[in-house]
């Protein structure tokens, strides 16, 4: 492996790895080899017409793959044998049977947050946990709802204004591209436990964190909506959360009295944006709801869970293979290859 260079493998072209397949394409300092999947429908083909090299995720399905005309490049094997990392981007609790061969061959791997921390020893935010990922030889970048979690209580953290936070969360019903599969209609679902599995999973990030999370399941799938009520260390003033909040390039404000009153506008916005996918990579954390009483914070925000880890997966990428040694050497570069940071417009 080149110090200046990374050649990258994507396992699984579904929600994620689709992304993160354009999105490392999008890296100067990195070259996608290929993409592996199962699958022979549209997503597989779209993957062959941008280009990309096609490999069988397993052999018995290359015979299927070829016959539907999907040109193949060979096998997971013959993929691995070209890269000095891979994505694993397969389905919840496939990975781990894809750890062992990614050890057995010496290849740095990144598993999704649908795996446990233990896969990997080590949960992976970008503004969090970079360091502790340099030359480790895996991580886990953690879910939609906990990067989102990790970013904005970092924000309040870091300016010394957090002291325990406590938060609702409003959960997508299943992913768009699949809605005609499953879901749920005309009810919600709130998750068994509290908490939710979501701020043990922040502390899997930053075990100084004291967060409590609640989640319910409801019938949309455009993205999740968090609200939050969090303790501050001390009284503080609306705008001086604000600019804790906007030390993150990875938090984008955005307004209700601007038309942006629900995760649906904020969703047109993107795309009037030319974001590919549509993809909101920033926490849209609303500016004007924010509200502060004595040293009680309130807010609210979306997150789209399809592209939130996308950047979050190229800067691991870097603290693994060692292409970035502080973690604002990457992500000012992943911010600038992906359109993120400033005004949403």
């Amino acid at each position: 492996m080149s110090d200046t260079f990374a050649r990258v493998a994507v396992n699984g072209f579904g929600v994620i790895g689709k992304r993160v397949a354009d999105a490392v394409s999008q890296q100067d300092d990195m070259q996608l080899v290929g993409v592996a999947d199962t699958s022979s429908d549209w997503r597989v083909r779209v993957a062959n017409t941008r280009g990309y090299r096609v490999y069988a995720a397993h052999q018995a399905k290359a015979a299927s793959m070829s016959a539907a005309g999907i040109s193949l490049s060979g096998d997971l094997a013959d993929l691995l044998d070209e890269a000095d990392i891979v994505i694993d981007c397969t389905p919840k609790h496939i990975a781990a049977g894809n750890v062992a061969l990614y050890r057995d061959r010496g290849l740095r791997f990144i598993v999704q947050g649908g795996e446990p921390h233990n896969l990997a020893g080590h949960s992976f935010v970008a503004e969090a946990s970079f360091a502790g990922a340099i030359g480790r030889p895996a991580t886990r970048v953690v879910s939609c709802n906990t990067t989102s979690i990790v970013r904005t209580l970092g924000a309040l953290k870091r300016a010394g204004l957090l002291k325990r936070a406590r938060g609702t969360l409003l959960r997508r019903a299943t992913d768009p591209w699949e809605s005609h599969q499953g879901g749920i209609m005309n009810t919600l679902v709130p998750e068994q436990s509290i908490p939710s599995h979501q701020g043990p999973d922040a502390q899997s990030v930053d075990p100084d964190l004291d967060v409590v999370t609640m989640a319910v399941k409801v019938p949309e799938t455009l993205a999740h909506m968090h609200y939050w009520n969090v303790d501050l260390t001390r009284a503080a003033d609306k705008e001086e959360v604000l600019e804790a909040f906007r030390t993150s390039t990875r938090i984008a404000m955005v307004r209700m009295d601007e038309g942006l009153g629900a995760v649906n506008s904020i969703k047109e916005l993107m795309a009037d944006l030319k974001r590919p996918h549509d993809s909101l990579y920033e926490v849209a954390l609303w500016e004007d709801m924010l509200t502060v009483q004595g040293s009680e914070l309130y807010y609210a925000y979306m997150v789209d869970n399809q592209a939130i880890v996308i950047p979050e997966t190229i800067d691991a990428i870097r603290a693994l293979t060692g292409l970035a040694t502080a973690a604002s050497d990457s992500i000012v570069r992943t911010n600038a290859a992906l359109g993120i940071g400033g005004n949403l417009y």
